[in-house]
């Protein structure tokens, strides 16, 4: 599989990489919560962040979709904790949420399971793939709109994310599909409206017209 850009689609994909990144700035919040999805990353950094004191406290919520189930049989949750267990992070450091299938379950299980154990949370860090970053923030609006909420992602350059994955042409798929999910949940009720411009809205449309259909609604 492909893990190299293409030069006819680079601009356009960086287009889309850079609306999804929101640049939060990084502050000590009262829990980490990492989204479940097939990059392993969201757990390292999730790792990363705790080791330096952003939280002391990570839940970790995801059990499988169709896109990880063979990366991560026994559910996203469970897998971001083994890793972050041999990323030195304390177990009683650690909740799985093992029950989400979306963002927003992501969220609303995330939330009631922090209830359930008497966490009191006023400010969270999202850690999710880098181009999920606004939908998570969006969504996490909707659905938990008193928390104060920071997007963070590994740090890395698009090209350096895509070797990460290995496959180009899924990193693009999702970045369309996540494109499209933010007017669309936005508009079902899902997630508070973002801004799209024409100049992100065009490099949307030519990614489509160029076949990147696959996660689309």
């Amino acid at each position: 599989m492909a893990v190299s850009l293409p030069d006819d689609l680079r601009a356009d994909v960086q287009t889309l990489w850079d609306y999804h990144d929101l640049r939060h700035e990084l502050r000590p919040a009262d829990a980490g919560i990492g989204l479940g999805s097939h990059d392993l990353g969201v757990a390292t950094y999730a790792a990363e962040l705790f080791h330096a004191g952003m939280f002391p406290l990570i839940v970790f919520s995801g059990a499988n979709a169709p896109t990880t189930v063979e990366r991560f049989p026994r559910g996203e949750a469970v897998h971001y904790r083994e890793h972050a267990l041999e990323l030195g992070v304390p177990d009683d450091a650690i909740l799985v949420e093992p029950g989400a299938r979306n963002t927003g379950e992501n969220i609303a299980l995330t939330r009631a399971l922090l209830d359930s154990r008497g966490v009191e949370v006023g400010s969270v860090v999202l850690i999710s793939r880098p181009y999920q970053q606004r939908r998570a923030y969006a969504t996490c609006k909707k659905l938990w709109p008193e928390v104060d909420v920071i997007c963070a992602s590994r740090p890395l350059p698009l090209d350096d994310y895509i070797e990460s994955i290995g496959d180009v042409d899924r990193v693009i798929n999702m970045l369309v599909g996540d494109t499209q999910r933010i007017t669309a949940y936005a508009e079902r009720g899902f997630a508070i409206h973002q801004e799209i411009s024409n100049y992100v809205m065009a490099a949307y449309k030519r990614l489509i017209r160029a076949g990147y259909v696959k996660r689309l609604l």
